[in-house]
């Protein structure tokens, strides 16, 4: 499975994935760095099966309706990968059952 790290997501996320061997690269690798949602979104699209974000607004931003993009969304305190790091386990099991077009929220409510 190909995943996009968004960047706003912590780098050390990509190697905790690609070590559960997901192909992963992040917004900056893939040279989208500064994409507002809707442009990353098609982007991402036509070449990554999902989204790794921290955005929890994402769903009521942008019209995910016949989207073909998996996307997780990471909930925690802060963006701080102390903060963020318990989840990267949880991540890498919803991107092993998460279909296309499907939304999966991973981590602590807000």
């Amino acid at each position: 499975m190909k995943v996009l790290i968004d960047e706003c997501v912590p780098k050390a996320l990509k190697h905790a994935l690609a070590a559960q061997g997901f192909e992963c690269l992040t917004v900056q690798e893939a040279g989208w760095s500064g994409k507002v949602n809707g442009e990353l979104l098609n982007l991402a699209e036509a070449e990554f099966d999902a989204l790794v974000t921290l955005d929890t607004n994402l769903r009521h931003q942008q019209n995910l309706i016949g989207r073909k993009i998996a996307i997780v969304v990471l909930r925690a305190r802060s963006s701080r990968l102390s903060d963020l790091i318990s989840y990267f386990p949880s991540c890498a099991n919803a991107l092993q059952s998460i279909k296309p077009g499907e939304i999966l929220y991973v981590g602590a409510e807000p």
